[in-house]
């Protein structure tokens, strides 16, 4: 075994990168063709109808979205669906009309997006997501600011899950790669010891490369038991380590199952992932 805890092969059970505890209980919502049951379901917007602003669109329609404990889930469909605002809904960054969202049992559906990372939510949006200007240390830093106690050991655990950022630590994140910046947003996020982390196409824009490593990084990630909701346009690769996966079509659930049944089902090959 390695002296990595992120890189056991054989699953992980340290914490210490995690602050967990609990779980909620659910059943699917009535109407959200969700085939598969949410009753352990750690994080879940269940029957997600809303849109931006007080008067906007609803761009969801009774959408539920769950994942469970240590498990990576992953929002797949056309452009347009309402994949990132199903995510976004989650975090607290638009109106529901309807639905609610709960967090280890706990109703969360009116705290801001500040609060939710309190209680344990970390979020890497797509674009913008870290100080460029900063160094890739301070960055990390940055994602400590609700923490009171020692975060060393934390941040040492982020450089062995990214050991090119220890490498280039003193360095203005602004000058790195594009898959580097996403390892220090995803390291960042990670530095709030978060139980849940929320991923906006963290592969977006790098190469088929560079997209294997960020995914390799993500499972061990959810090793540690930190629960992944991730949303992603390279759908057949994220199905690929995806406990469990969602389709959205229009802003509703159109497919739900494991991310080896959805890549087995004939419509979804057909319809999403080019046959």
């Amino acid at each position: 075994m390695s002296g990595n805890p992120y890189q056991d092969d054989h699953g992980n059970h340290d914490a210490s990168i995690t602050n967990r505890s609990g779980g909620g209980h659910m059943d699917s919502a009535p109407g959200s063709a969700a085939k598969m049951h949410t009753g352990d379901a750690f994080l879940i917007g269940d029957s997600m109808t809303g849109g931006y602003g007080k008067t906007g669109p609803d761009i969801l329609h009774n959408c539920t979205i769950a994942v469970n404990k240590g498990e990576i889930a992953v929002i797949v469909g056309p452009n347009g669906a309402g994949k990132s605002t199903a995510m976004k809904a989650t975090f607290g960054m638009l109106n529901l009309r309807q639905g609610a969202v709960r967090l280890d049992g706990e109703d969360i559906t009116d705290l801001s997006p500040q609060d939710r990372v309190v209680k344990g939510m970390g979020f890497v949006p797509q674009t913008s997501n870290i100080f460029t200007s900063m160094t890739v240390e301070e960055n990390l830093e940055m994602g400590a600011f609700i923490r009171r106690d020692d975060y060393r050991d934390t941040m040492a655990q982020v450089y062995d899950l990214f050991p090119i950022l220890k490498e280039k630590r003193r360095q203005a994140a602004g000058e790195l790669s594009g898959g580097q910046r996403q390892q220090v947003a995803v390291g960042r996020a990670l530095m709030t010891q978060p139980k849940v982390l929320l991923l906006d196409e963290p592969t977006a824009g790098v190469s088929p490369i560079v997209m294997d490593e960020l995914f390799d990084r993500i499972i061990e990630v959810a090793r540690t038991g930190i629960s992944i909701l991730m949303v992603e346009q390279n759908a057949r690769q994220a199905l690929e380590i995806a406990d469990k996966g969602y389709v959205l079509v229009q802003g509703a659930n159109a497919h739900t199952g494991t991310g080896k049944d959805l890549l087995a089902d004939p419509e979804v090959r057909q319809s999403f992932l080019g046959g």
